[in-house]
């Protein structure tokens, strides 16, 4: 229940949502979902928002609170996400051939994405995009929580990366992040670039800020639960990879000294 009555606050005070969401029971920084480009090293700056929301007037507060609210009650009337198997069809299948699973070498596996236009237009164009350039081959999944998200979608190639910094515009949020779903981060409103994550839980607290899920996994999600966690979160909240540094880098920094994590040997239409 916790991580839900967080996720009522987040939609109250949405100038703290960029900052921490609960997840499971753990906090979790939310910009961690994002591209270090676009999220940067938020401590200083996350400790003056703070300070500025502990001296907003009463008055400021309730009247954020009734907007908010208002919202939230429009948003449930309109545009309440259900559950990815009810709704959708069309798109196109997507395999993904992984490496390394359980940080083990020679250890290998594949799953198998089903992308749906019907429930994230703009989203759904970018990730066939990326797919039909090879942009997935040789990826690392760089940020693994079991039974919250497998995250990955930064190029190995720092080069590559830089040609895909423009966002896209936002897709509304038509079904919820259930299991399975493939939901591309996001800094804010229209700021999804290339960073993905898969639900490996049901996160529906995800759905009122704005992660609005592009396709589902259709096979092998047992494949996708065996990606390494043993990193856990990424720096500086823990000793995961460092996300700016992969965009400087890319998989020489991932090579060197984080060698156990999954990666893609290769992904294509079929």
């Amino acid at each position: 229940m916790r991580q839900y009555i967080l996720a009522s606050l987040l939609l109250l005070f949405p100038s703290i949502g960029a900052f921490t969401v609960l997840s499971n029971g753990r906090e979790t920084r939310a910009s961690t979902f994002l591209s270090a480009e676009e999220s940067g090293d938020n401590s200083n700056h996350n400790d003056e928002k703070e300070s500025q929301i502990s001296t907003t007037s009463r008055r400021d507060v309730l009247k954020s609170s009734y907007t908010a609210a208002a919202a939230a009650v429009a948003f449930n009337l309109d545009s309440q996400p259900v559950f990815a198997e009810e709704e959708g069809s069309g798109g196109k299948l997507i395999e993904f051939n992984v490496e390394n699973l359980g940080g083990e070498p020679g250890n290998t596996g594949r799953f198998v994405v089903k992308t749906n236009p019907d429930w994230a237009p703009n989203g759904v164009k970018r990730f066939e995009k990326l797919t039909e350039v090879g942009f997935w081959n040789d990826e690392r999944i760089f940020r693994v929580l079991p039974n919250f998200i497998g995250q990955f979608g930064i190029n190995g190639d720092p080069s590559v990366q830089a040609l895909w910094r423009s966002n896209i515009p936002d897709d509304p949020v038509k079904v919820g992040n259930t299991r399975g779903t493939v939901v591309f981060a996001t800094a804010g409103p229209n700021t999804r670039t290339t960073q993905i994550f898969i639900n490996t839980g049901n996160n529906n607290f995800l759905d009122r800020q704005g992660f609005s899920p592009i396709g589902e996994v259709v096979e092998g999600m047992d494949v996708v639960d065996k990606f390494y966690s043993g990193y856990g979160e990424g720096a500086p909240r823990g000793k995961g990879p460092n996300q700016g540094l992969i965009q400087a880098k890319g998989n020489a920094y991932l090579e060197k000294d984080y060698p156990k994590l999954s990666y893609f040997s290769s992904v294509k239409f079929l």
